[in-house]
C-alpha cells in the first residue's frame, strides 16, 4: 500500500467516524458510546463492505437493479445495522434508522468529497471492480491504445471555451492550456440534433434524418428518434456492421449503438436483448452506499432547480419558460441517476480494457433546455460533469491498456424567446389557422428526453428471462408503447396517434428546436409550390411574411429547390438570389445544407427555419425551450471536439458528422486498433459541403 492510499485510508476512517458520531447524537434510535465506538464502527462498516458487500451486492443485483437501488439501500441498511450492533456500546434501533444512517452517512461523505476534490469512489473502483473484471475474465491487456469517446449532448464549442476561461471545466481547461488536448470546432448539417448527428458520427451516414422527428407517407406514421423502436429502425438503414464501436466496443447511453456488441441505456438496442443487463449495471450497484448516495444527491439537486425556477421568475429572467414541478425529477434522473450509472459503468469498461467506448452525458442539454445555455444552474451542471471526466480519466491510469480521451459533443444549442411567447401562438395554430385545416398532428421534441432514457433502461431489463424482468414487464404493462416502457405520457399518446393505422391526418406539423416541419399525409410524394399554393393559398405567404420565419424550403415543379424569406428567393439549383438572401444570416454553408436536405427522399413538404437575430445570438424556437436545437442559427450549430494533440485533426474545415466519424476512425486505425485499417479517409480529405 503507498503512503499516499495509507493517507487516504485514514482520511475517509476518521471522516466516517465524525459523521457517526454526529448522527449518534440527532437520531434518537442510533447510540454511539463515544468516539472510540464511533471509530470503531466506522473501520467495522469499511472492512465489511470491502471483504463482504460485493458478494451480497452480486446476489441482489437483479432486484436491485429492478427497484433501481432501493431494493440495495434497504440492502446496505440491514448490513449497516448488523454491523453497528455488534460492536459493544452501539445500537441502532430498527432496520429503518439503520437506513436513514445509510442515507446520511452517504450523503454528507459525498458533499465533504466534493468539496474537497477527492473521488470518493477512486479505491473502490481501483480495487473491487478490477479484481471482479479479472476473476470473470473479462479484462483485455494491449499495449494497442484504446479511445473513450465522452459526449457531452448540447454544448456549443463557444460556450465551452468561454467555460474553459471562467473556470466552470477545469479539468479541461489543464489539459488544453497544458498542451496534452486541443479544442477544435465542427459545423452540423442543418439538422443539429442528437439523432441525425449521432448517426453520422457513430455509423458514418445520416443520410434521409431531415430532423428530430419526421412524417412518413409510405409508412402513414411518424418517425421519432429517441423511441426505441424508431431508433432501432434508424439504425438498421444506417448500419454497416462495422459502426465505430463494432470492435467489443461499448455504446452507454447512446441514441444509436455505433453496432457495439456492449450497449446499455441506448436507445436502438433497448428492445433487443443481447445478454443479462445486470451484468453492464453491476459496476454502479456493487458499490457500497450506491442507492444512498444517489438518492442523497438526487434530493439535493431538486432543491436546486426548484431554488433555481423560483430565482429566475424573482429577477424576472428572460428569456425564460415554466418549469413544473415534475421536471424535478426528470432533470434528476439525467443530471444524478444516469451520470452515476453511466460514469461507473465506463469505469468498468475502461479496467477492462474495451478498445473503444461512447457515452454520451445528457446533463447538460436537459438543463440549458430549461434554464438557458450559460446560465448558473446551467455551467454548475458542467462544472460537476468536467469533475466526472476527471474521475473517469483517473481510473484510466490504472487500466490494463494506454487510453486517449476524447471529450466532443454532437450540437450545440442556441438560445432565445420561444416562438409563442414571442407571437403568441404555436407554429401549429399558424399553419392551421392558414390552412382552415382541422386534422392535424402535431408534435415536438418537448422536455422528454431524461425520461426517455428512464423508459429505455427499464424496456432493456424487461427484455431478460428473469424473474426482474417479468416483474418490470408485470409493472409496467400499462405504460407500454410499440413494445417499449413509456414514461412520458406524452410519449405514449405520440406513439399511439403515430401508429393507430386510423384515417390519415390532413396536416403534420412536427418541431425540432428552431426548426418546423410540414407535411400533407394524404398528398402522396413530395408535394410542390405549385400544389400547395393551390390547395392552400394562404399557407406559403403567411410563413414567408411572418417576422418569425427566417425562411422555407420548398421545391418547385418549374424552378427546383427554393428557400423563400420575406425580402428574397435563394433558388438553390441555379444557385443564384432575387432580392435579399434569406440565408445570408446562416452562414456560408447553409445552401448546401438545403440543397442535401432538399435530397433526402423523406424532405417534409415543406421545412422552415425560425428568424436568427445575430446581435443577440437567438431563435425562436417552436417548441417551449429556452435554449433549443435541430435546425440552424447561433452556436447550435457548432459543436466541438477536445481531442489529444498527437491525434491529427484536419486543415481545412469540418462540416458533418459523416465527416468526423471518418476523423475517428482514421485515429483508431492510426494507434494500431486493426478492425478499423480498411477504408479509412485520411483526415486531410476534404469536407462534404466543400465539394
Amino acid at each position: 500500500m503507498s503512503l499516499a492510499t495509507l493517507r487516504r485510508s485514514v482520511f475517509v476512517l476518521l471522516l466516517d467516524a465524525v459523521i457517526l458520531l454526529l448522527l449518534s447524537e440527532l437520531l434518537n434510535g442510533f447510540v454511539l458510546d463515544g468516539a472510540a465506538t464511533a471509530l470503531g464502527a466506522a473501520a467495522l462498516i469499511g472492512l465489511l463492505n470491502a471483504l463482504v458487500w460485493p458478494a451480497l451486492a452480486r446476489l441482489a443485483l437483479p432486484l436491485t437493479v429492478l427497484t433501481l437501488g432501493l431494493a440495495g439501500l434497504v440492502l446496505n441498511g440491514v448490513f449497516v445495522t448488523f454491523a453497528i450492533d455488534l460492536l459493544p456500546g452501539a445500537e441502532v434501533a430498527t432496520v429503518w434508522e439503520g437506513i436513514v444512517v445509510t442515507v446520511l452517512l452517504a450523503g454528507l461523505t459525498a458533499a465533504i468529497y466534493s468539496l474537497l476534490a477527492i473521488d470518493e469512489d477512486e479505491a473502490w473502483h481501483r480495487n473491487v471492480v478490477r479484481r471482479q473484471a479479472r476473476r470473470r475474465k473479462q479484462v483485455v491487456e494491449s499495449d494497442v491504445p484504446a479511445v473513450l469517446f465522452l459526449e457531452i449532448d448540447g454544448l456549443a464549442h463557444d460556450v465551452l471555451l468561454r467555460a474553459l476561461q471562467d473556470g466552470s471545466a477545469p479539468t479541461l481547461a489543464a489539459w488544453v492550456r497544458g498542451g496534452s488536448h486541443r479544442l477544435r470546432r465542427w459545423e452540423t448539417d442543418w439538422s443539429s440534433q442528437t439523432g441525425a448527428c449521432q448517426a453520422g458520427l457513430l455509423h458514418g451516414s445520416n443520410e434521409d434524418m431531415p430532423a428530430f422527428r419526421w412524417w412518413e407517407k409510405e409508412r402513414g406514421a411518424a418517425i421519432v428518434t429517441n423511441h426505441p423502436r424508431d431508433a432501432e429502425e434508424i439504425e438498421r438503414r444506417h448500419s454497416d456492421g462495422r459502426g465505430l464501436l463494432h470492435a467489443d466496443g461499448a455504446s452507454r447511453a447512446n441514441i444509436l449503438s455505433g453496432d457495439a456488441p456492449h450497449s446499455m441505456l441506448t436507445m436502438s438496442t433497448a428492445l433487443r436483448r443481447r445478454r443479462p443487463i445486470g451484468s453492464d449495471y453491476a459496476a454502479y450497484f456493487a458499490r457500497p452506499y450506491a442507492a444512498a448516495r444517489t438518492l442523497a444527491l438526487v434530493i439535493a439537486d431538486v432543491v436546486r432547480e426548484r431554488r433555481a425556477a423560483r430565482s429566475q421568475v424573482r429577477d424576472d429572467v428572460r428569456p425564460r419558460i415554466h418549469r413544473g414541478r415534475s421536471y424535478v425529477f426528470a432533470r434528476a434522473w439525467g443530471t444524478v441517476v444516469q451520470r452515476d450509472l453511466q460514469v461507473a459503468t465506463v469505469i468498468g469498461d475502461v479496467l477492462a480494457g474495451r478498445p473503444v467506448v461512447y457515452t454520451t452525458f445528457l446533463a447538460y442539454d436537459e438543463v440549458a433546455h430549461h434554464s438557458g445555455i450559460e446560465r448558473h444552474d446551467a455551467l454548475a451542471v458542467l462544472r460537476d460533469l468536467d469533475r466526472q471526466i476527471a474521475r473517469i480519466a483517473a481510473a484510466c491510469d490504472e487500466a490494463p491498456r494506454p487510453y486517449r480521451l476524447v471529450v466532443l459533443s454532437d450540437h450545440g444549442q442556441s438560445q432565445g424567446e420561444t416562438f409563442r411567447d414571442r407571437y403568441g401562438q404555436t407554429l401549429e395554430e399558424l399553419v392551421r389557422e392558414a390552412c382552415d385545416a382541422e386534422s392535424v398532428i402535431a408534435a415536438e421534441a418537448g422536455d422528454d428526453d431524461a425520461l426517455s432514457y428512464l423508459s429505455a433502461g427499464l424496456t432493456e431489463v424487461a427484455r431478460d428471462d428473469t424473474m426482474a424482468a417479468r416483474t418490470v414487464r408485470a409493472a409496467t404493462r400499462d405504460r407500454l408503447a410499440d413494445g417499449a416502457v413509456a414514461l412520458d405520457p406524452a410519449s405514449r399518446r405520440e406513439v399511439e396517434e403515430t401508429h393507430d393505422g386510423g384515417e390519415l391526418p390532413e396536416l403534420s406539423v412536427m418541431a425540432s428546436g428552431c426548426l418546423g416541419l410540414i407535411s400533407f399525409p394524404r398528398q402522396p410524394g413530395r408535394v410542390s409550390l405549385e400544389r400547395i399554393e393551390a390547395l392552400y393559398p394562404r399557407l406559403v405567404p403567411a410563413l414567408r411574411e411572418h417576422p418569425g420565419i427566417g425562411f422555407l424550403l420548398v421545391r418547385s415543379e418549374r424552378q427546383g429547390a427554393l428557400a423563400i424569406g420575406a425580402g428574397g428567393t435563394h433558388f438553390l439549383d441555379q444557385d443564384r438570389v432575387e432580392g435579399e438572401d434569406p440565408l445570408a444570416p446562416f452562414g456560408p454553408n447553409a445552401a448546401g445544407h438545403l440543397r442535401r436536405t432538399d435530397g433526402f427522399p423523406h424532405c417534409a413538404d415543406l421545412m422552415l427555419n425560425s428568424t436568427y437575430w445575430p446581435e443577440f445570438g437567438e431563435v425562436a424556437a417552436f417548441e417551449e425551450l429556452v435554449g433549443s436545437h435541430g435546425g440552424m442559427g447561433g452556436t447550435q450549430s457548432f459543436p466541438f471536439v477536445l481531442h489529444p494533440s498527437e491525434l491529427e485533426w484536419p486543415a481545412e474545415e469540418v462540416v458533418g458528422p459523416e465527416r468526423v466519424h471518418r476523423v475517428f476512425r482514421g485515429w483508431l486505425a492510426g494507434l494500431g486498433q486493426t478492425a478499423y485499417a480498411k477504408a479509412v479517409d485520411s483526415p486531410g480529405e476534404s469536407t462534404r459541403v466543400a465539394t
